[in-house]
């Protein structure tokens, strides 16, 4: 026999998804920092650099909250794509290590090869072999981290 949560004792599935996140795109935020050895906030501004330009460098603390809104955004909304994966691919949930990889991959390849490019960036992005390296593992963990709040997904339906 199975036994199942209480209600309102776990997360739903999309607060786990929100939750994922949240921390995967705050983690992520500090990695950036940490690679480039830049303060977050100056991280969070090249973030709204995305909507705003080479203005987001000048527009102060705003660009850096928008920054910071926007990787939320973001990071949430893959989460979210995620968590539907799991509820397709059932798989997903027990190899949930593999799953945030592959999740990680996608992520590395989509941030930097669509969404930069077609920002008001508009440029591919440009990495050293020390710094793609860096990048790529920092996207993996932001992978994993979303796999990990994802695992659950659906758990209490079956």
């Amino acid at each position: 026999m199975k036994a199942t949560a209480s209600v309102g004792t776990e997360p739903s599935d999309f607060g786990r998804a929100i939750m994922g996140g949240f921390i995967a795109g705050t983690i992520d935020v500090g990695s950036a920092s940490l690679i480039n050895w830049l303060n977050p906030i100056i991280i969070l501004r090249a973030i709204a650099s995305g909507i705003l330009g080479e203005a987001s460098f000048r527009d102060g603390m705003g660009s850096a909250l928008l920054g910071l809104l926007l990787q939320w955004a973001m990071s949430i909304i893959i989460a979210l794509i995620y968590s539907l994966a799991v509820d397709r691919l059932r798989g997903l949930r027990q190899a949930w290590v593999a799953g945030g990889l592959v999740a990680g991959v996608f992520t590395f390849l989509i941030m930097n090869f669509v969404v930069v490019p077609l920002s008001a960036v508009g440029r591919m992005p440009h990495f050293t072999a020390s710094k793609l390296v860096a990048n790529f593992v920092a996207l993996l963990l932001f992978g994993l981290i979303i796999a990990f709040f994802a695992r659950q997904h659906g758990a209490i339906r079956e």
